[in-house]
């Protein structure tokens, strides 16, 4: 039985497989000092969890609120300097946040 890589081979004989690894991803995102807030809410009867706080650029806030949604595969949003994510992700998401280096706080429940 042929492996995989030799059924491709097969397959796409031109096809140069690049054996390069890709990058470790850097984070550009500014780290501020003051910790980022972490807070849960319900509207309209479902529950969301609100990030807010950072004082960097809008673009990067926008880059951590879908990394957040790509990471929890939950909808969101950014709307006035806020990341809204529908659903109670609270403990992922503090977690997600400081493996990337910020400092976060859990505000009420």
């Amino acid at each position: 039985m042929n492996s995989l890589e030799d059924q491709l081979k097969n397959l796409f004989p031109d096809h140069e497989p690049n054996d390069i690894p890709e990058a470790e991803e850097k984070s550009t995102i500014w780290l501020q000092d003051e910790p980022l807030l972490c807070k849960y809410e319900k509207r309209k009867g479902k529950p969301i969890t609100i990030i807010e706080g950072y004082t960097g650029a809008d673009s990067d806030f926008k880059t951590l609120a879908k990394e957040l949604k790509q990471l929890l595969s939950v909808g969101g949003s950014f709307k006035n300097e806020q990341i809204i994510i529908q659903g109670d992700y609270r403990d992922k998401i503090m977690g997600f946040l400081k493996d990337k280096g910020f400092k976060v706080k859990r505000v009420g429940g």
